[in-house]
C-alpha cells in the first residue's frame, strides 16, 4: 500500500528519518563508487565523512544559516531534531544526533512526497559540502 502525499506530513519524525537514512546512505555510496572510490576499506572510511551524525549535523546548520530549507523543510526539520527515540549512538551528543535525526528526516520526508528534484538539490549540496576541505570533519 503507497503512502498518500498527504500521509507523509502525518507520519512520525523517526520514520522520516529512518527513510531519509537509507535514502542519504544509497546517494552517497553511489557518489562515492562514481568518484573510482572502490576499495572496501576506503569506500568505509569515506562514506563516514558523509552520514556520520556530526556530519549531518554540520551539513544541516549550513543548510539553516545559508537558508537552503524551505518553510515545509524547516518545520520538518524542527518535528525531527525535536523526536526522542529514547537512544543516543556512543559516538555522539544528544545535540548533534537531534540534528543529525533532522537531516535525515528532512531527506525522507521529501522522499517519500516523491519531491525528486528537491531531494536530489539538497543530497547534491550536502555531498558538496562534506567534500569541502573544511566543510566536514573527515
Amino acid at each position: 500500500m503507497a503512502l498518500r502525499k498527504q500521509d507523509v506530513d502525518q507520519l512520525n519524525a523517526l520514520a522520516l528519518a529512518y527513510m531519509g537514512d537509507a535514502v542519504y546512505e544509497t546517494a552517497v555510496r553511489a557518489h562515492l563508487l562514481h568518484a573510482g572510490r572502490v576499495k572496501p576499506n576506503i569506500l568505509h572510511r569515506s562514506s563516514t565523512a558523509f552520514v556520520s551524525a556530526k556530519s549531518q549535523a554540520l551539513i544541516l546548520k549550513r543548510f539553516v544559516d545559508e537558508g537552503v530549507l524551505t518553510d515545509a523543510e524547516l518545520a520538518v526539520m524542527r518535528r525531527g531534531r525535536n523526536a526522542k527515540s529514547g537512544s543516543v549512538p556512543r559516538n555522539t551528543d544528544v545535540q548533534t544526533y537531534n540534528f543529525s535525526t533532522a537531516f535525515e528526516a528532512v531527506l525522507g520526508w521529501l522522499y517519500l512526497k516523491e519531491e525528486q528534484e528537491r531531494l536530489d538539490e539538497l543530497i547534491n549540496y550536502a555531498i558538496t559540502i562534506a567534500e569541502e576541505p573544511r566543510g566536514v570533519v573527515k
